[in-house]
């Protein structure tokens, strides 16, 4: 369908930094760029609004999110209430099968290159899928769809503000804050590992803060 391929296309460019925070997109620049109506951008961009990935503007059309939007501090606040208090009961209630699968996704994550050229300045899709994994393990022990779910949506829409925040921290060591919840998490150090986490999104978070002022 051609509104999927438009709507790929330009998450992609948002996603891996060719449209930058607040820039315009413009819908009849898109729609004459990609050759195709100006119906079928409008409805690629109402469907990024949907996720996040834009926003739609009074009287001026579309643009990228700014890194100010209050929304990513909602989203990292949102995150650092829920996310804690998931990984502690995984700790309590994970299995050995739990434990193989947190050390599985840490190798995995430890060992996929974090930039690849073709796909711009932030992180790759195959890293960005692996970081995911991991984090979304260390807290499937706790046994709950539920709230597994509530985890997915809110990875879901941090994903861009994520993005972001590695490109204004770059000296940031995400390597060795993973490590160390994989340790926290398999020593069953409920405490460690939930302020571990919790220090590991406010960073995420503070980036942003500090692109904004």
């Amino acid at each position: 369908m051609l509104t999927e391929q438009i709507y790929t296309h330009l998450r992609d460019a948002i996603m891996r930094g060719r449209f930058a925070p607040g820039d315009a997109l413009k819908p009849q620049d898109l729609a004459k760029e990609q050759g195709v109506s100006l119906a079928v951008v409008r409805e690629a961009l109402v469907r990024l609004v949907g996720e996040g990935l834009a926003d739609r503007l009074p009287n001026r059309g579309f643009a990228v999110p700014a890194f100010s939007d209050r929304r990513w501090q909602e989203i990292a606040e949102a995150r650092r209430t829920v996310e804690p208090v998931l990984l502690r009961m995984s700790i309590q209630r994970g299995d050995l099968d739990w434990e193989s699968r947190v050390r599985a996704a840490h190798h995995r994550l430890s060992r996929t290159p974090p930039y690849v050229p073709d796909e711009g300045e932030y992180y790759s899709d195959a890293w960005s899928e692996a970081h995911r994994v991991f984090h979304r393990t260390l807290l499937e022990g706790c046994g709950n769809p539920v709230l597994l779910e509530t985890f997915d949506r809110l990875w879901t829409a941090s994903e861009l503000a994520r993005r972001w925040s590695s490109r204004r921290n770059p000296d940031r060591d995400g390597d060795e804050e993973h490590r160390k919840l994989e340790e926290a998490a398999l020593a069953r150090d409920p405490d460690t590992a939930a302020a571990t986490l919790t220090q590991h999104l406010t960073l995420t978070a503070a980036a942003l803060t500090d692109a904004a002022d």
